[in-house]
């Protein structure tokens, strides 16, 4: 008999205090998709010490406009760290979109690049190197394990607070103070 599975897409997930992967400590992570297959997220709350001006020129990309150069890149997990991945709204017609919700797409292709350089759309963006990924089941055991609690998410912690911010503001959504969370997992 199959276990119905929750789906945790539009999610944050809260890495525990436990978390033993440095990868992960301490990190707010979106889940981008999450199926039968697997899930997909990105860290949002890591930037790494690049602009998207340093991106746009180490990639041979014009950026006239404004408000983009000093926005930071992030470590977006640690699967393909070499590759770009632009979390955005609105979703927008690019060549490799997947639409997370009606109004968030992740897009890895380089025309959103070209389409922010030139125009600075879409307006709200995210850039990351690399992203986090999970295999069947894997999400799912790791939950059971304590590993992370998970929140619905929400598009101005996102899109509109400073990375430092993220982490506290969605443990603010849980009602919980990372401060006050246990090292030692327990269940019920």
């Amino acid at each position: 008999m199959d276990t119905p599975t929750a789906n945790f897409t539009h999610h944050f997930l809260i890495a525990m205090p436990n978390m033993a992967d440095p990868h992960f400590a301490r990190t707010l992570t979106y889940i981008a998709e999450h199926n039968d297959q697997g899930a997909l997220g990105l860290i949002i709350n890591r930037p790494i010490d690049m602009t998207l001006a340093a991106l746009f020129e180490r990639i041979e990309l014009p950026l006239e406009a404004p408000g983009f150069a000093g926005q930071p890149v992030y470590f977006g997990g640690p699967v393909q760290t070499d590759r770009g991945f632009v979390l955005h709204r609105p979703i927008g017609e690019w060549h490799s979109t997947l639409k997370v919700t009606d109004e968030v797409g992740l897009t890895s292709s380089r025309d959103v690049l070209q389409a922010i350089g030139a125009g600075g759309e879409p307006k709200d963006v995210l850039v990351t190197l690399g992203y986090a990924g999970w295999a069947a089941g894997q999400l799912e055991q790791e939950l059971m394990d304590n590993a992370w609690l998970t929140v619905p998410a929400d598009l101005a912690i996102l899109f509109g607070l400073p990375p430092e911010e993220r982490l506290a503001a969605a443990m603010q959504k849980l009602g919980v103070d990372f401060a006050n969370l246990s090292e030692v997992a327990g269940h019920a």
